[in-house]
């Protein structure tokens, strides 16, 4: 008995050697306490009331907030908005002339997201639409699906002879990261206008993102936008200059296929990476773009939602410090080799 038990483990542990077998390498994970400070100064004489909102991450497959905790000298409440964002609001009537400080600190695990039915047939069941599917097939402000649009799209899918909504999908991606450049120099970057990336054919990840997002939408694959912010891959601690965001895409009997355009653009070593994954060095703050606030704001919907929004008797109020800064848990244990 003992013979054939150890003869069934051989043929057992060969078998998992085949090619095509072997079980995919477990996701990539970091944890990490992340602070953000938001500070309203300069007010207007005889300014009767302030609102400030800032965007508070949530919880998602791929990250966990825990211990969230806000420095505010005055009361705050924490609400949810659409597409699973939650927001933080402050109401100061009258405000003080100096202004005041807000602190947000929290911890999050994130996990590396990586579609394996792209890489994998079968396996675990493809990701469930979301209820707001029919949101993400209509367009955006500065993201319309307008013919001309269409046109670009069908263009650049009938060059590549693409016929699935998977080949289509690899057809825009493989497009956009090929014929834009990451460039912030000059004006109309950073608006996510998808008019302004096709002609200036350069931009930052919104730019970049708009055209992945408007061009899979206009050929009826579902698309959308969330932004946070990134942390270099080195573990250890520093203060974050600014936002990053990414998209994803649905495909029917795959599902929601992470892409990151303007980080294969700027590392061409990791195009195909890229698609279909997402690395584990972010953190979520907010879906979608032209955002409603809760409560509402008296301005216009939020082209997307990353930096604290301000009203001064219900105008927009753009003189706002912020500063963002990370601290991994355990900073002595380097990444993992070839990470992006």
């Amino acid at each position: 008995m003992k013979v054939a038990w150890r003869l069934a483990m051989i043929l057992l542990a060969g078998l998992a050697l085949l090619p095509g077998s072997a079980p995919a390498a477990a996701p990539r994970e970091r944890t990490f306490k992340f602070e953000y400070v938001a500070t309203v100064k300069d007010l207007p004489a005889g300014a009767a009331r302030v609102d400030l909102w800032i965007p508070v991450p949530h919880d998602n497959p791929y990250q966990t907030i825990t211990d969230l905790s806000v420095e505010s000298p005055y009361p705050y409440r924490i609400d949810a908005a659409s597409y699973g964002n939650e927001v933080l609001h402050v109401e100061v009537a009258p405000p003080p002339p100096a202004g005041f400080s807000l602190a947000m600190r929290f911890q999050a695990r994130r996990k590396e997201h990586v579609q394996e039915r792209l890489l994998h047939a079968g396996g675990a069941p493809a990701d469930s639409p979301d209820s707001d599917m029919a949101r993400w097939l209509q367009p955006d402000r500065l993201v319309p699906i307008d013919g001309k649009i269409q046109q670009w799209a069908r263009e650049v899918v009938d060059a590549a002879g693409a016929k699935t909504d998977l080949e289509k999908l690899r057809a825009v991606y493989n497009h956009v990261v090929a014929t834009v450049k990451y460039d912030k120099s000059g004006q109309g970057w950073g608006r996510g206008d998808i008019y302004y990336a096709c002609d200036a054919r350069r931009g930052n990840c919104t730019d970049f993102h708009a055209m992945i997002i408007g061009y899979s939408r206009a050929l009826g694959i579902p698309a959308r936008f969330a932004i946070g912010f990134p942390l270099p891959a080195e573990r250890g601690e520093g203060q974050i200059a600014g936002y990053h965001c990414w998209a994803e895409a649905y495909l029917k009997g795959i599902g929601w296929v992470p892409i990151d355009a303007s980080e294969a653009a700027k590392n061409p070593a990791k195009r195909e990476y890229f698609f279909g994954a997402h690395d584990e060095n972010r953190v979520e703050f907010s879906v979608g773009r032209d955002l409603t606030l809760n409560p509402k704001q008296a301005g216009e919907p939020l082209n997307y939602f990353i930096y604290p929004y301000v009203e001064v008797d219900g105008k927009p109020f753009p003189t706002v410090d912020r500063t963002f800064s990370y601290s991994d848990r355990q900073p002595s244990i380097a990444p993992h080799p070839g990470a992006p």
